[in-house]
């Protein structure tokens, strides 16, 4: 069974984080929502508070197999400025593990130089932020280890783009039809 993290801080857009977290569980994918603050209460954008399953800290993401990160603000900016994050994401590369970002939080990736030649997507007006990476404006754009989204409206098909790597396009289909999303 695939692991996911799914690694919130403070102002993270409730809609990206908590979509992926719901149809990734739908599809019996551990999902592991694990906070970088230093409690497990996570406050997003919108002043909805969650608790997340574990801190940063305990090492949770250790059996990821993907580092999922939610945006909104200032919830990008707090994952950007996390340096022990930004070593793990540079272990998660050195791995071949998957690394996904929708919003503006691809932009933490381009930030590490890590999209250098890679397609991409992002929020509008994050794309110099993609540095080096080659930007388009499809809902959900996968290269190599990279899964990228553009924004709230978009979180239900990167949710499913995730269910099909882990589980296959008949799981993901049969999660779309269970939802009523795109029948």
């Amino acid at each position: 069974m695939a692991n996911v993290g799914v690694f919130l801080a403070d102002g993270f857009e409730e809609v990206e984080a908590l979509t992926i977290v719901d149809l990734l569980r739908r599809a019996a994918i551990n999902v592991e929502m694990i906070s970088i603050n230093g409690s497990l209460k996570v406050t997003g954008a919108h002043d909805i508070s969650v608790n997340a399953d574990s801190l940063f800290r305990e090492g949770a993401y250790a059996d990821c197999d993907m580092m999922f990160l939610p945006g909104g603000m200032p919830g990008t900016t707090n994952l950007a400025e996390n340096v022990e994050l930004s070593n793990e994401i540079k272990r998660f590369v050195k791995s071949r593990k998957y690394l996904a970002a929708i919003c503006a939080a691809p932009s933490v990736y381009g930030q590490l130089g890590i999209l250098e030649g890679k397609k991409a997507t992002c929020y509008p007006g994050f794309e110099a932020k993609l540095v080096g990476a080659e930007i388009l404006k499809d809902n959900v754009v996968k290269d190599d280890i990279f899964i990228t989204s553009r924004g709230a409206g978009t979180a239900m098909d990167m949710a499913l783009k995730i269910i099909e790597i882990f589980e296959g396009k008949g799981k993901a289909d049969e999660i779309s039809k269970g939802i009523i999303y795109k029948v």
